[in-house]
């Protein structure tokens, strides 16, 4: 099962970067440097990228910047929902490429134009996030789409991933699960 790290500014403390990352990549294989609200997103970038190194990741991305994770040399791009279109030029760029999904459509989508794997969210209750879709509609993903399926949104406990795996999740994300 993948465990899959989504940063966020509650999770990473930048003065001791080394320790904040350190602890999530005791329980993740993978990890995304995501923040929506840094002025100094590319130098932060740099930083993450040079730390998260040092560690046991499998995959470390960049969020939504398909260039600066090229030029970076990060594995790969976690690409957001309205992004379908930089599929293609991330694929032609060598990076493994991550989409939000919130529908199978999207999923199926994201599978026909090259994508490596897709997030499906909300599956539980997360701030902010609209209706869950829950565990079913995860399934119904799970059996329409080849590529890994990670289940996204309000994923918090031992018990939730196990359900997710249940029904066919390559693996789960979560920002709070990897806070913790």
């Amino acid at each position: 099962m993948i465990a899959y790290a989504i940063s966020d500014p509650s999770t990473l403390d930048f003065h001791n970067l080394s320790n904040s990352l350190y602890s999530i990549s005791q329980k993740a294989d993978m990890i995304v440097y995501r923040d929506k609200q840094s002025s100094n997103y590319n130098t932060n970038a740099i930083k993450f990228l040079e730390r998260a190194r040092e560690l046991s990741f499998n995959k470390i991305l960049i969020h939504g910047n398909v260039a600066l994770a090229f030029e970076l040399k990060a594995d790969g791009v976690h690409l957001t929902s309205t992004q379908f279109g930089e599929i293609i030029n991330a694929k032609s760029r060598g990076l493994f490429v991550v989409i939000s999904t919130h529908t199978l459509d999207e999923a199926i989508k994201a599978e026909s134009m090259g994508a490596d794997m897709v997030t499906i969210s909300p599956i539980f209750h997360s701030p902010n996030k609209g209706e869950p879709l829950g565990l079913l509609k995860l399934q119904d993903v799970c059996n329409l789409v080849k590529i890994p399926v990670i289940a996204l949104g309000g994923i918090i406990s031992q018990e939730q991933i196990d359900k997710c795996k249940k029904v066919g999740a390559s693996g789960f994300a979560s920002i709070r699960y990897f806070a913790n």
